[in-house]
């Protein structure tokens, strides 16, 4: 009888690692990531994780004499390095460059998929605490290396998007919009920051990106949802998913759009001044969607999240359902690929890198940690017509490259901005550099 049960609960236990073997299987690509760019992508039959598939980069950083890989055309060199988890760059009116150095706070949150996020975290270098302060960069020779570089700014909490409106500088933390005066020329500041309007913080996307609004009297602060899609509750969400327009004059905001999972960089498209973004979207639905995309956004607009996906896919994890919503969800403009993680954005107006790259939207993708194989890991250039839409059947064109060597990140493009001499600046958070991208001579 022994013998007999034992024998039983050998065979449970087989039984039972097949199923965590089969639950835990990663989950491969089966479509070229061409496939789901531009502006009609591939969108396949989800397949449903409920163990993540986990593909990140190892960090190991750049060797001496080592830089990312340019496109044919273009040169790169380090602007500066030794840094600390460069996130965010801003131009000064006088050409100096403000470097976010920054990090996420401290993660709570738990289940499987907060436990695989706090591993990853740790993995990528992302789980030390943040820098919490902004360091000034200055180029004064216009050589395409600054010589100068000093704190500018600490006192901050998960700082990540700058702008400066109407004698103000306005710093994006993770929690809250505050300000302090600025005069032109400043390389440091030590005032108290004033709050303007507080939005919630940290979770999983805590990063906020900053712009000033076409109007020049607000703003518009992006702000990421707390989860993958509400697993915690559509309440946990408010406020959140969303890029609110922020009036600072008389410290008020409301929701410009919604139903963005995670808008990070803005812009506003130099012909229309209509504002753009790049948004992160979910994860555990297979390697092969959903596409992370750039868009153009408007007042009211509804991107689905987190109950539909790529204008009206629905998403059979979310409870409850919102079957009213599917008809009003918007369609993205243009997909980057599933997983890329778009970060950074920015467009051609003020770059002098000439060639095909004289019109369109560059984009810092920080790479992907759920899918095989990896995608993401380089900055990318979506071309765009004279009206201010991207070009028909225009697929994104590799402008820096080589953060990805044989599996491992030398680097992960975050943030990308013109200098004041036409060259596009990356800000590299695991390589602790920012490169410079010019017009090769």
């Amino acid at each position: 009888m022994r013998k007999h049960i034992l024998g039983f609960l050998a065979f449970l236990l087989l039984i039972g690692i097949a199923v965590v073997a089969w639950l835990a299987w990663p989950d491969k690509a089966q479509l070229d990531l061409a496939a789901v760019t531009g502006q009609r992508p591939q969108i396949t039959a989800p397949r449903e994780q409920v163990i993540p598939t986990v593909g990140t980069a190892e960090p190991v950083g750049w060797q001496q004499g080592q830089t990312p890989v340019a496109a044919p055309g273009l040169a790169v060199r380090a602007f500066a390095t030794g840094l600390d988890h460069p996130r965010w760059l801003y131009r000064l009116p006088n050409g100096d460059v403000l470097v976010a150095e920054s990090n996420s706070p401290p993660r709570e949150g738990g289940g499987i998929k907060g436990w695989v996020m706090k591993v990853l975290m740790g993995r990528v270098g992302a789980g030390v605490p943040s820098p919490n302060r902004i360091t000034l960069l200055r180029d004064a020779d216009g050589d395409g290396v600054a010589e100068t570089r000093g704190v500018f700014m600490t006192g901050l909490n998960s700082p990540f998007g700058m702008t400066l409106l109407n004698g103000q500088l306005y710093i994006a933390n993770t929690d809250a919009l505050v300000r302090v005066p600025y005069r032109g020329g400043e390389t440091r500041i030590s005032a108290t920051p004033e709050t303007i309007v507080r939005y919630p913080g940290g979770a999983n996307h805590w990063t906020r990106g900053l712009i000033t609004a076409e109007d020049g009297r607000s703003l518009y602060v992006s702000v990421g949802s707390s989860s993958n899609v509400a697993e915690n509750g559509v309440a946990a969400e408010q406020r959140r998913a969303a890029i609110l327009q922020v009036w600072p004059d008389d410290k008020t905001s409301r929701i410009y759009a919604a139903g963005l999972r995670n808008p990070v960089g803005m812009a506003l498209e130099p012909s229309t001044k209509a504002l753009w973004t790049v948004v992160n979207e979910r994860d555990m639905l297979g390697s092969d969607i959903v596409p992370d995309y750039l868009t153009a956004v408007e007042l009211g607009d509804h991107f689905g999240w987190p109950w539909f996906y790529w204008g009206g896919y629905v998403d059979p994890r979310v409870e409850p359902k919102n079957p009213q919503l599917q008809q009003y969800s918007k369609r993205p403009d243009y997909a980057l690929g599933p997983h890329v993680a778009a970060l950074g954005l920015t467009f051609a107006d003020g770059l002098k890198l000439g060639g095909r790259f004289q019109r369109g939207a560059f984009v810092g993708e920080h790479g992907s940690w759920n899918r095989k194989p990896l995608s993401g890991y380089k900055v990318v250039f979506v071309p765009f017509t004279p009206q201010g839409w991207p070009m028909k059947g225009a697929k994104p064109i590799d402008v820096l490259s080589g953060f990805l060597v044989d599996g491992k990140a030398r680097g992960r493009p975050v943030g990308v901005i013109a200098d004041r001499t036409g060259g596009l600046l990356v800000a590299d958070d695991v390589g602790n550099a920012i490169w410079r991208v010019s017009a090769a001579r």
